[in-house]
């Protein structure tokens, strides 16, 4: 079941490119790493589009889940008013998860391709579909400049360019979150910077015994990353700047709570307080009927 819907579509793949190409199997690579960069093209502008958000509302979310912290109901009615859904976190690790398995049958079917001993031209001819034309293209050329593509870059050339290009484009898909006031950067912040240089240390250290061709793979893809990486801040930099001109770029308030009932005034104060009211409107009056003797003295 792998081989039949992994593998061996992507070895007659690159066959087909190897062979529309004009024999050139850097060529070939190029060509497959943007059809499949395509294909999971809308899943990698979501994660992009969420990664960015959630981090342009991170303190909200904070702010939000510190005060619900008791009220998992309640909370999740604020994360709907400020358009955040936690969902869409695991949603957004959908496009890495995809790219494990693209890898491991690239893998298999470069080292297949490539192949230069009988053992491995008998593994490649009952997976080419009738349409190829093996006989015309096999040997298939593996060498480049001073790489053997299906022997690992002996002066680890590569495997700095795999590090260095995963590392911008990690760069440039999660950029750091905000920290809160007063207090040390919050977990989501602190994932974010260590996936920024755990995720390029691995793939660099795999690709030191990776096939000089997957490395290529790798290059290729984070390059096409960076590119759309740059392309989404731009975007998103734009719609920011339009909510701040249209007067929505205010900062959310989260709705206080109820206030408190008025104490109630025990019955002695009000009646003295009532008692007082009395008083002084009975001297009020005395003093105006004094006055109005005096007048009536006077003349």
């Amino acid at each position: 079941m792998w081989d039949t819907l992994i593998v061996n579509p992507m070895i007659n793949a690159l066959l087909f490119f190897y062979d529309l190409l004009g024999n050139n199997f850097i060529l070939a690579i190029a060509v497959f790493t943007l059809v499949i960069r395509l294909i999971t093209l809308p899943l990698n502008m979501r994660q992009q589009r969420s990664m960015m958000r959630t981090q342009e509302i991170q303190p909200q979310i904070q702010a939000i889940q510190k005060k619900y912290k008791d009220n998992p109901q309640k909370m999740q009615e604020e994360f709907r008013r400020i358009g955040y859904n936690p969902a869409d976190t695991l949603t957004g690790c959908l496009p890495t998860l995809i790219q494990f398995p693209i890898l491991i049958g690239l893998y298999r079917a470069i080292i297949i391709v490539l192949g230069s001993t009988p053992q491995s031209l008998f593994e490649l001819v009952p997976r080419v579909y009738p349409a190829i034309n093996l006989t015309s293209l096999i040997p298939v050329e593996n060498k480049f400049l001073w790489l053997n593509l299906s022997q690992p870059d002996q002066f680890f050339v590569l495997p700095l360019a795999v590090f260095a290009s995963m590392f911008i484009q990690q760069k440039l898909l999660a950029p750091a979150a905000p920290k809160t006031q007063g207090k040390d950067e919050n977990p989501a912040a602190a994932m974010t910077q260590s996936m920024q240089y755990t995720m390029p240390l691995m793939f660099g250290f795999f690709s030191l015994q990776f096939p000089a061709g997957l490395s290529i793979y790798f290059v290729l893809a984070n390059i096409i990353g960076i590119v759309q990486g740059l392309y989404m801040r731009r975007i998103t930099d734009r719609e920011r700047a339009e909510r701040a001109a249209n007067g929505n770029a205010a900062p959310y308030v989260i709705e206080a709570d109820d206030a408190k009932p008025a104490k109630a005034i025990p019955a002695k104060t009000k009646q003295s307080a009532n008692g007082s009211g009395s008083t002084k409107s009975k001297s009020s009056g005395s003093q105006s009927a004094s006055k109005r003797k005096k007048r009536s003295a006077k003349r």
